[in-house]
């Protein structure tokens, strides 16, 4: 059975790093709610265990495989919902199948080979982001790769372009280009507004502009939506300038789902 419905809004939603138990609570009990109140919302709780490709060597990484991995079965069991968290070596995809239902694969390493193969020989969904290097024709290789080694289920992301340094344009187009490739294009949101690497050793970001890029880009035809939220982004571990502060959350996603609802109800008429 696939995980992607496309009669609901594909929501991947979690904290940028595990970080600790209390955070993924916090998280998980906000998305647990939302998920009584909108029926029509596919929710995946998403969150990291090692942040491998911080801009500094000092900066704080995460709790670990092993950690992070319990908190993930501990969001299952709790919560109910499905859990996703990104490999960075083909060794961690068997450890993390065991748990996870869907493999994110990151956008620098979506050209990895043999990490899309172990990934696909895990049989869950796989879901690679677009790296900020290539162009959404592009992504039609990596998709390839990912079908010919029978990937259970494949959805890809497109997290915005680098547009000269330290920073990401997201080109609407790339919608339309990567759906041709037959599989549902996500857009995340939160690492969009990334500013890599400008902010004395860290990421910076512009929240700001999450809510305008995400109406877009459901307009342009995203068929679900990576969001990152923390209840106090100001301290979190890594992305602290571009995740959703918690208490803003629910406005995000009731918006969105106003945006989505409009172009599901068109679909029969028009095709985007």
């Amino acid at each position: 059975m696939m995980l992607y419905n496309p009669e609901k809004l594909l929501l991947i939603t979690g904290p940028c790093s595990l970080e600790n138990k209390a955070v993924c609570n916090a998280v998980a009990t906000c998305l647990f709610e939302l998920k009584q109140t909108y029926p029509e919302l596919n929710i995946i709780f998403k969150g990291s265990f090692d942040k491998a490709n911080r801009t500094s060597i000092t900066s704080q990484r995460g709790p670990g495989l092993s950690t992070g991995i319990e908190l993930l079965q501990f969001i299952k069991d709790e919560y109910g919902f499905p859990v996703v968290t990104d490999i960075h070596t083909a060794e961690q995809a068997e450890v993390v199948g065991k748990v996870c239902d869907v493999i994110q694969i990151p956008a620098f390493l979506c050209r990895q080979t043999d990490l899309l193969l172990a990934a696909s020989k895990t049989k869950k969904t796989v879901f690679v982001k677009k790296g900020q290097f290539l162009s959404p024709h592009e992504m039609n290789y990596v998709v390839t790769k990912l079908a010919e080694s029978n990937a259970k289920e494949i959805w890809q992301g497109e997290r915005g372009t680098f547009f000269g340094y330290n920073n990401l344009v997201v080109d609407m187009r790339s919608f339309a280009v990567m759906k041709a490739n037959g599989h549902p294009t996500i857009f995340d949101a939160t690492h969009s507004v990334q500013e890599p690497g400008n902010a004395s050793g860290q990421s910076g970001g512009r929240r700001e502009f999450v809510l305008p890029l995400i109406c877009a880009a459901l307009g342009a035809g995203a068929d679900g939506l990576f969001i990152e939220a923390h209840p106090n982004p100001e301290k979190a571990i890594s992305d602290a300038a571009s995740q959703v502060p918690l208490s803003e959350f629910p406005r995000i996603v009731e918006k969105a789902l106003q945006y989505w609802k409009v172009r599901h109800s068109t679909l029969s008429l028009v095709s985007i």
